[in-house]
């Protein structure tokens, strides 16, 4: 498996000043990648929506990384599925486009698990993803996602254009985004249960049943995966990026609760949508491929988690 010495590469790195872009770049480093030669376009100086602005970041680029993405919870995908549509397929599609015009030799292009048809057999293997139609809540996000995957098996067909599409499972670690209004399960958990604790509540509301599963994947884990697929992964086939385990909501609630130290009661919120029933990857593609397989323990990710969260709440 040859690999691509990224020392003299010039790396653009979109949403790199992000939760998983920040932990690329520390893996871009260890893997060799020189700092100088690392560029995070910022979102106020360059709205990746316009095509002008993309045009600019791509020049005297060898490899893009494209993180960049207008992501949120189930709150925020029910409130905003037209701008989530809307701003993650502009941003990737014309990036995309400029890319292949400046003749950028490399496009790694980070999707999302939401992509996946609503009822997918468990794991889901990379061939799945076209058998239906993603959970509703989602979809408008997983579709746009889904568009660059396309969009790149037809650059590199028509063009011998060098895009990878990765499929990273729920992500989560030090630094994710706590916000309510926005965030994913885990943070938000452990955000409404500190919340919770500091109020003295004897009791925590919780969307949904508990019954779905999710799969988690530890941030450094994710971005080592994402650096290892750009120095040695370059085919058209989308590849997973997970642990291939999961765990029910139900379960998770009460792990969190557990390392956290609270003793209320977990109140089920049974009129709240559950999100898709069941989320677990096939994880084989990439072991295959570059040789990755994800090392942090669940338990003590979470640990390491809540541990960060709890210096860093305001």
């Amino acid at each position: 498996m040859s690999s691509l010495d990224l020392k003299l590469k010039r790396i653009l790195v979109t949403g790199g000043g992000g939760f998983l872009g920040r932990q690329v770049l520390e893996q871009l480093k260890l893997a060799g990648a020189t700092p100088e030669k690392i560029t995070v376009p910022r979102s106020q100086d360059y709205d990746l929506r316009q095509m002008d602005a993309c045009q600019q970041v791509v020049q005297n680029q060898d490899i893009i990384i494209h993180l960049a993405a207008h992501v949120g919870g189930i709150g925020l995908n029910r409130e905003k599925p037209a701008e989530l549509f809307y701003d993650n397929l502009m941003m990737g599609t014309q990036l995309i486009h400029s890319a292949y015009q400046a003749g950028v030799e490399k496009f790694v292009c980070v999707g999302t698990i939401c992509a996946y048809p609503k009822f997918t057999p468990i794991p889901f293997k990379e061939e799945n993803l076209w058998n239906g139609y993603p959970e509703e809540t989602n979809a408008p996000y997983g579709i746009a996602k889904k568009a660059l995957l396309v969009q790149l098996q037809s650059y590199r067909q028509q063009y011998g254009f060098n895009g990878v599409f990765l499929l990273p499972v729920n992500l989560y670690g030090p630094e994710d985004n706590f916000d309510p209004g926005s965030s994913h399960v885990i943070p938000a958990l452990i955000h409404k249960v500190w919340q919770a604790q500091k109020q003295g509540e004897k009791s925590l509301p919780a969307w949904g049943d508990g019954s779905p599963s999710r799969e988690f994947l530890y941030s450094t884990d994710a971005a080592r995966a994402i650096v290892m697929a750009t120095q040695k992964y370059n085919d058209s086939e989308p590849v997973n990026l997970g642990t291939g385990s999961e765990i029910t909501i139900r379960d998770l609630v009460e792990l969190i609760c557990e390392l956290m130290e609270f003793k209320g009661e977990i109140i089920w919120q049974t009129d709240k949508p559950n999100g898709q029933p069941r989320r677990c990857l096939d994880t084989e593609r990439a072991k295959k491929a570059f040789g990755f397989t994800a090392e942090m323990d669940f338990r003590q990710g979470l640990k390491n988690t809540i541990e960060w969260y709890r210096e860093n709440a305001k």
